[in-house]
């Protein structure tokens, strides 16, 4: 079983954070689960692409009901 690097795994979440950030540029505000079906990325990678976007403060999370909303600032 191959395993990827940790340099591997960072410019992958990179681009996911990219993604995401397109998108939500493009359509707006979206849940978590609408980001994994239109960034066709796992939720794993999707999380993670989250978690760059939010550590960079690029997007704003907010919990709607049952679910995470999420927009840029």
């Amino acid at each position: 079983m191959a395993t990827a690097s940790t340099n591997e795994c960072v410019v992958e979440i990179g681009e996911a954070a990219g993604v995401i950030w397109k998108i939500l540029d493009e359509s707006g505000p979206a849940s978590v689960a609408q980001l994994v079906k239109s960034s066709e990325k796992s939720r794993d990678l999707v999380m993670q692409g989250l978690g760059w976007l939010a550590r960079e403060d690029k997007i704003e999370i907010k919990e709607v009901r049952r679910s995470r909303m999420v927009s840029l600032r």
